[in-house]
C-alpha cells in the first residue's frame, strides 16, 4: 500500500516566502534533532561485524527506536503545555518522512517505493506529476514543504551520490546523477518561472536485461534477437538511437550481456547509469568512468571525450559510451575505427537515418571542426549498425523499429541500407537482400541463420 505524503499542507498565515508553513514542524524538528544528536553514538554502539559495517536496514531500525522515544517526549511536552495532540496516524507519517530524509530519499521515497511509477516530474515542491508504467499520468501530493526543503534534498542526494564534488547552487544550477536504486535524476534551480527548484526522475525498470528478456517484453522478435546476438559476437560497432525514455540504455545493457564475460570493458558516462559491473557473472572485468564537472574554482573538469581517450589507454576490448552528447563523437568514432571493434554507444535521434546528421553536427562543434566530408568518412569507417527504438502503434510499447547498416560515404553523406524497416505497427521487419554479402558472411561465421532475413513479415509471433 502506498503511504500518504506528509508534505500535503494547507495555506496558513505566516508562511515562508518559498512555501507553506509545516503544521507539524515542531514534531519534525524534534525528530531531526534526536537523530542528529543520538544516531552516531547508537550506531557506533551497535558496532559492525567481520562481514561489514552496520547495515542500512539496521541503521534505520536504530533511527526508528530513537524517533519512537522522541515522539513520546514530544507528546508528553504537548500534554504539559495543554496543546492538542496529533493523532497516531499523523505521527507515524511524520516519523516516516523524517526517516526517509535521513535514510532514504525524502519525499521522493514513497513514489520510488511504488513500482508502478516510471517517471516523476517536479515542477516545484508542491506541483508533482508522475507517469505510470501503463502510460497514464497523474498529479500527486507534494514531496517537500517548501522550495528550500526541496533544494536541500537535492543537495543531500548529490552529496550521497558520489565521493566527487557535485555542486547545486546559483553557480552550478543543473545537476545530473544516479540515485541509489538506479534511477536517473536531473534537477535545476533558479532557472524556472518563479526561480524555484525543479527536477525529473526517470526510473529504469530493468537494471539488468538480456535480449531474450526483451523478446519476452515484445521489444524485439525472435529473428531480431538472433540477428543482434550475431552482430555483437561478430564484434560490429553499434549505435543505438531513439527518443528520451525509449529504452536505449536497457537495450545497451542487453547487447552488452551478449559479450564474452572475459572481455575487458571500459564504460564512459556523464553520470553512472549502465552498471555493467553490477553482475560479475556477465561482466567480470569492467572499469566504469564518469565525467566530472569543474570545482568551485572552475578547475578539475573531465569531459567524456577526455575519458574516452584515457579509457583507450586501459587496454579495453570494447569501449561503451552511455550517450554521445557532443564533441566526444570524434573520439568515439576514432576508438571504434582503430581496433576496438564491438564498441557501442547511444544517441538521441528521431530516426535511424537522422542519426548521421546528429553525429555530423556534434563533430562540427568539436575542437577539430571537421567538415561534412571528413565526418562522413569517419562515421562510415567507425559505425557498422544503427539500431533505432520507437514507440509501437499503441504508443505505449517500446520496440526496435529500424536497423541500418552503414556501407560507406559519398561526399558529405553517410550511405546506409535499412536492413530492418518499420512494419505496419512500427515493429522492425527484415528487408530481404538488403544486408551486404560480406557482412552476412561475418554473421554466419558466428552462427547466424540467413534464412531469418528472408521473411519480409518478420517473426513477431514467434
Amino acid at each position: 500500500m502506498t503511504r500518504d505524503n506528509p508534505y500535503q499542507t494547507s495555506p496558513r498565515r505566516g508562511a515562508d516566502h518559498d512555501g507553506e508553513s509545516d503544521p507539524h514542524a515542531g514534531l519534525r524538528e524534534r525528530l531531526r534533532h534526536a537523530l542528529t544528536t543520538q544516531l552516531p553514538a547508537r550506531v557506533e554502539q551497535a558496532g559492525g561485524t567481520e562481514s561489514g559495517p552496520v547495515s542500512r536496514e539496521r541503521r534505520r531500525a536504530i533511527g526508528r527506536e530513537i524517533t519512537d522515544a522522541a515522539i513520546a517526549a514530544h507528546t508528553e511536552a504537548e500534554l504539559l503545555a495543554g496543546r492538542r495532540l496529533l493523532d497516531s496516524e499523523t505521527e507515524a507519517l511524520v516519523q516516516e518522512s523524517v526517516l526517509d530524509e535521513v535514510f532514504g530519499l525524502g519525499g521522493l521515497q514513497p513514489l520510488l517505493d511504488n513500482p508502478a511509477v516510471e517517471t516523476i516530474n517536479v515542477n516545484r515542491w508542491d506541483r508533482v506529476f508522475v507517469q505510470y508504467t501503463d502510460g497514464t499520468r497523474a498529479q500527486v501530493a507534494p514531496i517537500a514543504a517548501s522550495n528550500t526543503e526541496l533544494t536541500d534534498l537535492v543537495r543531500d542526494l548529490a552529496a550521497r551520490a558520489s565521493s566527487e564534488e557535485r555542486r547545486f547552487d546559483r553557480g552550478s544550477p543543473a545537476l545530473n546523477l544516479q540515485l541509489p536504486g538506479g534511477e536517473r535524476l536531473f534537477a535545476v534551480m533558479g532557472l524556472t518561472a518563479g526561480g524555484v527548484t525543479a527536477l525529473s526522475v526517470r526510473r529504469h525498470g530493468y537494471l539488468t536485461a538480456t535480449l531474450a528478456q526483451l523478446r519476452e517484453r515484445a521489444t524485439l522478435d525472435a529473428g531480431l534477437e538472433r540477428f543482434l546476438r550475431a552482430v555483437v559476437k561478430a564484434r560490429k560497432n553499434i549505435l543505438i538511437t531513439g527518443g528520451a525514455d525509449y529504452g536505449k540504455t536497457t537495450l545497451l545493457r542487453a547487447l552488452a550481456a551478449e559479450m564474452d564475460p572475459g572481455e575487458r570493458v571500459v564504460t564512459v558516462e556523464d553520470a553512472f547509469e549502465l552498471g555493467l559491473d553490477r553482475d560479475p557473472t556477465l561482466h567480470a572485468d569492467v572499469t566504469a568512468l564518469q565525467a566530472r564537472e569543474p570545482n568551485v574554482e572552475g578547475e578539475g573538469a573531465v569531459s567524456q571525450a577526455e575519458l574516452v581517450r584515457w579509457g583507450l589507454r586501459m587496454s579495453p576490448d570494447r569501449v561503451i559510451v552511455g550517450e554521445i552528447r557532443g564533441p566526444e563523437v570524434v573520439v568515439v568514432c576514432n576508438a571504434m575505427s582503430q581496433g576496438n571493434d564491438g564498441s557501442m554507444a547511444t544517441l538521441h535521434a528521431s530516426s535511424s537515418k537522422i542519426a548521421f546528421t546528429r553525429l555530423a553536427s556534434y563533430a562540427a562543434q568539436g575542437p577539430e571542426r571537421l567538415p561534412l566530408e571528413s565526418t562522413a568518412l569517419l562515421v562510415a569507417s567507425a559505425v557498422h549498425f544503427v539500431v533505432h527504438l520507437d514507440r509501437a502503434g499503441d504508443r505505449a510499447s517500446r520496440v526496435i523499429s529500424s536497423i541500418r547498416e552503414v556501407v560507406g560515404a559519398d561526399a558529405g553523406t553517410v550511405v546506409s541500407n535499412e536492413v530492418y524497416r518499420p512494419g505496419p505497427d512500427r515493429r522492425a521487419v527484415p528487408v530481404p537482400g538488403a544486408l551486404r554479402a560480406d557482412t552476412l558472411d561475418d554473421l554466419i561465421e558466428v552462427g547466424f541463420d540467413p534464412d531469418l532475413l528472408a521473411c519480409a513479415h518478420g517473426g513477431w509471433a514467434s
